[in-house]
């Protein structure tokens, strides 16, 4: 049987350590192509590229490991689409995103530009992985997330998922032997309660820095901060289908529709 070909991108660039581990982790399982963004696009969420052009340009980033590369001037997403349409000519077997440098726990699934890439795999129908280190140096020590990679992707290939779902997965800032091991997880009722910084440039014109404090109102053990909190790694599935089926019921039942 061919090898299975792997799809790999990330939002914090194609030179970051993260996607560098993720690779690594990966490659005995497949084919690997690269496409990631050309400089870090955390943050961007399901932002795609519509009014610029998109550049897209062959790098040797992985040449020492022997693996083909492309940087894009796009966003996450741009690169999913990209690498499906004019690099891969057909979807992939599988696509993995990251390793995201920081939490994507919780609420920071709707921002991540890591989790994004990944819906759209899925929302395209492929198996997908987000993957995030709760440490967002750029000298973050990714051997003990690797070795769960591995894990995790194997089992993504021998078992796969329920249809149109995908995996948010996140590792605690630990030793391999300090994490107890996986959970499968729900995202915690958390969120950022932000701020506004107000400052003044040279010329007296008023600017803004985002800040805040990330807050959880879920106490559940259910949860994936709980599990980044107590040593495990968490394992969120997700989908893109935002419908709230409760509200559907409630609607029916409650409204005045006629």
């Amino acid at each position: 049987m061919s090898r299975p070909v792997i799809l790999v991108t990330n939002d914090d660039g194609i030179i970051s350590p993260g996607i560098r581990a993720l690779v690594e982790a990966v490659m005995p399982f497949g084919d690997v192509t690269v496409v990631a963004p050309d400089s870090p696009q955390s943050g961007m969420g399901h932002a795609i590229t519509i009014h610029d052009p998109l550049r897209l340009q062959k790098v040797d980033v992985f040449h020492d490991l022997g693996i083909p590369s492309y940087q894009c001037s796009g966003t996450p997403v741009d690169c999913v689409k990209i690498a499906i349409d004019k690099i891969l000519h057909r979807k992939p077997d599988l696509c993995v995103s990251g390793i995201n440098h920081g939490s994507n726990a919780s609420i920071n699934v709707i921002y991540s530009g890591t989790m994004s890439a990944a819906m759209e795999a899925a929302i395209d129908g492929i198996p997908a992985i987000g993957f995030s280190l709760l440490d967002f140096s750029f000298d973050a020590d990714f051997s003990a997330a690797k070795v769960y990679v591995e894990k995790i992707v194997r089992n993504m290939l021998n078992t796969g998922l329920t249809k149109d779902a995908l995996l948010n997965v996140n590792f605690p800032k630990l030793p391999l032997e300090e994490i107890k091991g996986m959970k499968i997880c729900r995202q915690a009722n958390a969120k950022w309660e932000e701020e506004f910084d107000e400052r003044r440039d040279p010329n007296g014109k008023n600017y803004y820095w985002l800040t805040g404090k990330f807050v959880n109102h879920d106490q559940g053990e259910d949860t994936d901060v709980w599990a980044l909190e107590n040593g495990y790694v968490s394992i969120v599935p997700v989908q893109f289908d935002l419908t709230h089926h409760h509200g559907i019921s409630f609607m029916n039942q409650n409204w005045d529709l006629k």
